[in-house]
This record gives structure tokens, sequence and C-alpha cells, in this order.
């Protein structure tokens, strides 16, 4: 899932980046309000987490041009302003939850659950195709009733290509979605986890699920 942070303190958002990476989430992050609204207004984001200070434009009239637009994203403030009559002000401006600084990282990893599960039109189901399941909540992998130990990244890129199982995907594709805006796509990360993924998925089966079609991308399914 890929979430949007707006907040101008850079110590706190790479500290922020870096936690939620390590829990499967593709982060991306911005330094200004202005430059916030354009990543949201551009990108497809699962969660956005704003600062109300910010530069240019604060987090309030970031989300309210956001949802002046009808685009109705989870948004969480998290934020040094505390007053009961601005957390009002959070949640008339369409937040989904309000968390005060300092902060617990337990807590907003708990609450961004709360939030994205609330966002559902429907309870995440378990994922299969063919042996493999794949649980989204309880990030599960298995195949024939065998546990598949997979790194957050290994994790997030097996559940893209999940849900679109039967559907080529490109590489570009697989870096918009798994990876974040300020990876370098020179780099040949895509390739490197499809072969690190291949190992733990396939190795030891009959039947190979991940396909590759040379020269176009990827694709998941039974042979």
């Amino acid at each position: 899932m890929r979430i949007l942070v707006v907040e101008d303190n850079l110590e706190l958002g790479q500290n922020l980046r870096k936690g939620l990476r390590e829990h499967g989430f593709v982060v991306d992050l911005a330094n200004r309000g202005d430059l916030g609204l354009d990543y949201a207004r551009s990108g497809t984001y699962d969660l956005l987490i704003l600062d109300r200070m910010l530069p240019l434009m604060d987090g309030l009239e970031l989300l309210k041009k956001l949802r002046d637009s009808s685009i109705a994203t989870p948004a969480i403030f998290l934020t040094a302003r505390s007053a009961v009559s601005e957390r009002i002000e959070g949640f008339d401006a369409g937040a989904d939850d309000y968390i005060v600084k300092p902060f617990s990282f337990a807590e907003l990893l708990a609450r961004i659950r709360v939030v994205l599960r609330r966002g559902q039109s429907a309870p995440a189901t378990v994922l299969r195709v063919a042996d493999l399941t794949l649980d989204p909540v309880a990030r599960v992998v298995e195949r024939s009733g065998i546990r598949i130990e997979l790194s957050a990244k290994q994790f997030s890129l097996l559940e893209y290509l999940m849900r679109h199982a039967g559907q080529v995907v490109s590489r570009s594709m697989i870096l918009e979605k798994v990876w974040d805006f300020d990876f370098d796509s020179l780099t040949n990360v895509v390739e490197v986890h499809i072969n690190r993924l291949r190992n733990k998925v396939d190795r030891d089966f009959d039947h190979p699920l991940i396909h590759t079609l040379r020269g176009v991308g990827y694709v998941l399914k039974e042979k």
C-alpha cells in the first residue's frame, strides 16, 4: 500500500518513511503543503499523513482542497496542534484521524490499520492463485499449506502480482506501485526482487507461478 507523508521536519519525515517502509508500505515524502497537494492529486495513495503547520500551504488547507476536488483518500493529521478546537477543525476538513505529537510509532501503525480497514468497501479477503495464498491483513503467505517467509518488499511485490493475477505487468508498473517516486528507476531492483521471490514461491514446487515475458514484463498465473 502507498502512503504520502507531508511533513516539513526533515528528520521526522525521514524517520516516518523508514519506519513505514520497514512495515511494507510504499512511502512518498513531501516537505511543503503545495508539493503535497500536487503529489496527492497526481499519485494513487491509500493514505495521507499530514502535518498541519507546513510551508506555503498548511495541512488544513491542503486537505480542504483535496476534499473540494472529490479526492476521498483517507487522511491522518500528525501534528503538534492539540487544542480541541483544532482537532475539530481537522475532522471538519475531512480527516479520518488526528494524532498529536509527540506520538508513539506503534500507536500510529495501529491507527493506520484502523483507517485503512475502515476505508475498505468490503473486508480484506485472502488472495489465491492455484495453491498460493496471501493474507494481506495477517501478512501470511502459504503455498500448498507451507508457510513462506518474505521480506516487506517481497510481500508487497507478491501482493501486487496476485492482485493482477493473469495480467502482464511491466517493470515500470511495478516500480510505480511497489517502489517510491524518488527511487532510482535505472537499477535492476525489480529483476533482483523477482528472482528472490521466485526462489521462495516457485523453487520447491512442481509448477512455477511467476512467469517472465521477455521485453514485456511479468505475470503470475497457473501454467
